[in-house]
């Protein structure tokens, strides 16, 4: 059984149905990429999942069991979390209360603070920065935070929306090496992603969207092999 399902999955804007009939799943311990130009409909697939946008057909099933009546916030304690598009840090909070924020699902001091204390081995940066208030920081900083305030709801999937969104070579390089600790710690990543090339070189699989449409599946090393592919998202 797929750790993630999305069956069929169709979501409305008004009268604009932005995905027509969407399926896909996760396997467990996998980092799965969801290609596609702008518009295709993948941040609205994320927040689908999230729970933040309702679909009007189809179904969402997390280990067997629809998540469509499940609260967003509710969503995030059956183990699924989200770093979103454009960070959406918290601005005049400091960076370790963007991080307790993150922690609202989890219960237990002692486990929360050993996971504190994780991401902060993962972001050094943030450790330095840990009083500073979060609207203060660079790109790449606040980047850090949205991953890290996600990790900290102890998430078993992590969502994770254009992750390297704006940022240098340098840091975009950090980041994916950092998906890839995530992923060895045992956390299953789906990956929206503009830097395909990078996100097919991290993934298992990949998902290519169109207007809606999931119109491509395989391994990501096919995926990047393919012509058509080659010549609409890679450059080639």
């Amino acid at each position: 059984m797929a750790m993630l399902e999305l069956k069929d999955i169709r979501v409305r804007y008004g009268n604009v149905e932005a995905l027509h009939g969407i399926n896909l799943h996760v396997d467990e311990g996998e980092i799965v990429t969801l290609l596609g130009a702008n518009g295709a409909g993948k941040s609205t697939t994320l927040l689908t999942i999230s729970g933040l946008v309702r679909p009007c057909g189809g179904d969402v099933l997390l280990d067997g069991k629809s998540l469509l009546k499940v609260p967003s916030h509710d969503v995030v304690r059956h183990g699924v979390a989200q770093s979103p598009e454009g960070r959406r840090v918290f601005g005049t909070m400091t960076v370790l209360e963007n991080l307790h924020l993150g922690a609202f699902s989890v219960r237990d001091a002692a486990r929360s603070q050993q996971t504190l204390d994780w991401i902060f081995e993962l972001f050094p940066r943030l450790f330095e920065r840990r009083e500073q208030l979060a609207g203060t920081l660079s790109g790449g900083e606040q980047q850090m935070l949205a991953i890290g305030r996600a990790l900290m709801a102890e998430p078993r999937l992590l969502l994770l929306d254009e992750p390297s969104l704006g940022l240098a070579p340098l840091l975009v390089r950090s980041i994916f090496e950092t998906v890839r600790t995530i992923s060895r710690r045992g956390v299953t990543v789906l990956l929206v992603e503009q830097n395909a090339r990078a996100a097919l070189k991290l993934a298992t699989r990949g998902y290519v969207l169109e207007v809606g449409n999931v119109v491509m599946h395989d391994t990501a090393a096919n995926l990047l092999a393919d012509p058509s592919v080659q010549h609409a998202y890679l450059g080639g």
